[in-house]
């Protein structure tokens, strides 16, 4: 009787928890930088079909988004004047948002992030080649002025912070290196050992993404579409343990990539990587380049985080932007000259991509953010 009792216990916990994942709500943000807002979905959760819902005034050229911890909050940087740090409540029902806050920016931001606890926000400067931490309060409001800037160095392009609240890490473009900083309480950022670690000669390290167990840190190189993992080491350290080509400059005939300044004209066919991602539970990590219009994707080893290379995909022209579902399902990507976003099946066992549908967006649609909440 009581192997029935607990078997008849496990069958309905199984069922509470199958019945949260299909009543899971997720909505889908993508700035459009040329028409200055931000276009909201309703995902799928079982198809991967996207509906799109309206779109937010974010009034200027909005492009980088994240979304607090709590999931209340979708932060965005306006990058035209005047330069403005927004913020919006989300809707859990509905995925409206909601003015919450508007402050003003110190400089040009191409990406922001939040600590786990939803204290700090952080910012990298590209044009600035600085780091701002700027404190929280609620409810979702920056705090300004910043507390605290680290200059960079040319054109650092992004800032992240470790599962622990306690370290950030700087991709910086111009100079090669990653950034490897501690956060304090107080919201000062400090060197870790020599303060950087380096990635291949005009590699242009880019974004960064750190392993869901915080173990490794992958970044990609804009201009040479490497991937380089680094071990995260107890202090916060970094060291470079391995080095993974560009899967599409062969196929595509790319040349090694350069700057992209503001006067850029050169119409020679060159690698322009873009972002990174893993999923949530650290099987799959993918990349986009825009040249090719790809998506390349890596089967992650859950021993020592190396990459093992599954295949490249076309996706939405030029593409900025992707993002994983909290599911690990779905991915999502969106591309600067195109007039759709997409939607694509993360393939279980495999991690390979499947198109699966599409919706409308605005131009120069570039960041994408994603939240997703029980029914």
């Amino acid at each position: 009787m009581n192997k029935i009792l607990a078997l008849r216990h496990s069958l309905l916990l199984l069922g509470m928890v199958c019945s949260r994942s299909l009543l899971a709500q997720t909505f889908v943000y993508v700035s459009a930088a040329d028409d200055g807002n931000i276009a909201r979905y309703a995902l799928n959760d079982q198809t991967g079909a996207l509906k799109r819902l309206g779109e937010t005034p974010a009034g200027g050229k909005v492009m980088p988004m994240a979304i607090g911890p709590d999931k209340k909050t979708l932060y965005a940087a306006v990058r035209s004047e005047p330069m403005r740090l927004v913020s919006w409540s989300v809707n859990r029902k509905t995925g409206a948002l909601t003015p919450a806050s508007e402050s003003v920016a110190a400089a040009s931001y191409p990406y922001i992030s939040l600590d786990r606890q939803g204290r700090f926000l952080l910012a990298a400067s590209y044009d600035s080649g600085v780091v701002h931490v700027y404190r929280l309060s609620a409810p979702g409001k920056v705090v300004t002025p910043f507390v605290e800037e680290v200059k960079t160095g040319h054109a650092a392009h992004s800032v992240i912070v470790d599962a622990t609240s306690r370290f950030a890490y700087v991709g910086v473009l111009g100079t090669d290196r990653v950034l490897q900083l501690a956060l304090h309480q107080d919201g000062q950022l400090t060197p870790v050992g020599e303060g950087f670690a380096a990635t291949e000669e005009k590699s242009g390290p880019r974004h960064s993404v750190l392993s869901p167990d915080n173990r490794f840190l992958y970044n990609i190189g804009e201009m040479s579409g490497r991937i380089t993992q680094f071990a995260r080491q107890p202090d916060g350290a970094l060291q470079k343990i391995a080095e993974y080509p560009s899967a599409v400059a062969e196929k595509y005939h790319l040349q090694h990539g350069v700057e992209r300044t503001a006067s850029y004209n050169d119409t020679t066919p060159r690698i322009w990587a873009a972002d990174i991602k893993i999923t949530p539970d650290g099987r799959f990590l993918y990349v986009s380049e825009r040249t090719s219009s790809t998506v390349t994707g890596y089967r992650v080893s859950q021993q020592d985080g190396k990459l093992q290379l599954i295949d490249s995909w076309p996706v939405e022209k030029q593409p900025r932007g992707i993002a994983v579902t909290p599911d690990g399902r779905w991915l999502i990507a969106s591309g600067e000259k195109s007039a759709v976003i997409g939607s694509y099946a993360i393939a279980k066992e495999s991690g390979a991509l499947r198109r699966v549908a599409e919706a409308p967006v605005g131009r120069d649609a570039n960041w994408v953010s994603i939240v997703s909440f029980d029914k």
